[in-house]
């Protein structure tokens, strides 16, 4: 069996097991735990500081553009040049981070005081457009990144996407399920 239809058969029997509660907390434990992560790798990958990397001599990120001093043995970092572009990048992963706190704040509080029976749609919905938002910021990096660096990086062709960018494209697909997870999922009903 693949990997992905081990993981659909086990959330599949999760969802049909005959233990209700003890299923519904495990989902609920993954689900917040699921969030949790990807809110810190979203986090990490908007304030840290490799996007485009030039062989450990040159980092750009977001923020700042940053070289190494091999005789102070520091980074030395500057204010990365604007552009539209880089604005929009900016201002899409800030706006991802804040709508995935957004719903993980009002996930919390659905959880407590929402009725029994109810669905955390308004969570989903922040949730997915997390995702969205994420999605656009990290396209406009790729498809825009030589117009991005021309005045950062010396030798474009020599570098390569950084940790925080590949980290960004892993948020994409887990924000987005993570809300179709939260659209889907019922606070649990008396038994």
């Amino acid at each position: 069996l693949s990997c992905s239809t081990y993981l659909g058969q086990l959330f599949i029997g999760l969802l049909c097991s005959q233990d209700r509660p003890a299923t519904m907390a495990l989902l609920l434990m993954t689900v917040t735990v699921l969030h949790l992560v990807t809110l810190a790798m979203l986090f990490i990958a908007t304030i840290e500081k490799s996007w485009w990397t030039l062989e450990n001599v040159e980092n750009v990120d977001l923020w700042y553009k940053c070289m190494y001093d091999n005789k102070t043995d520091t980074w030395l970092c500057a204010n990365t040049t604007d552009n539209e572009w880089l604005q929009s990048v900016q201002a899409l992963m800030v706006l991802s981070v804040i709508l995935s706190s957004i719903s993980f704040l009002v996930f919390l509080g659905q959880l407590f005081t929402m009725s029994r029976g109810g669905l955390f749609y308004f969570t989903g919905i922040c949730q997915i457009l997390a995702g969205l938002t994420a999605f656009a910021a990290v396209l406009i990096y790729t498809f825009q990144r030589e117009e991005i660096l021309r005045d950062s990086i010396r030798e474009l062709s020599m570098g390569r996407f950084g940790y925080c960018f590949i980290l960004a494209w892993v948020c994409v697909p887990l924000l987005l399920c993570s809300g179709v997870v939260y659209v889907h999922l019922r606070k649990k009903d008396k038994a």
